[in-house]
């Protein structure tokens, strides 16, 4: 699934979901490089990212795996 990661005017890292309309703040990294790990975003929907520099700019719109919850769509 596509999704843009960026950070807003106060500086808080942002996930927007291009095919749901969707943008949350991320509030969980697994990594503190945030690449190659888990986030979470607000509404609790989790993402794999995919392995990257740690100095890889923002915003940027990655590939990443959107970790099924039980009993969401």
């Amino acid at each position: 699934m596509k999704l843009m990661i960026r950070k807003d005017s106060k500086g808080v890292l942002t996930g927007y979901v291009p095919k749901k309309d969707l943008e949350e703040p991320i509030t969980a990294m697994a990594n503190p490089g945030m690449w190659g790990g888990l986030v979470t975003l607000a509404n609790g929907w989790q993402f794999d990212l995919p392995d990257m520099p740690a100095d890889t700019p923002l915003p940027i719109t990655v590939e990443a795996r959107r970790l099924a919850i039980t009993g969401e769509d």
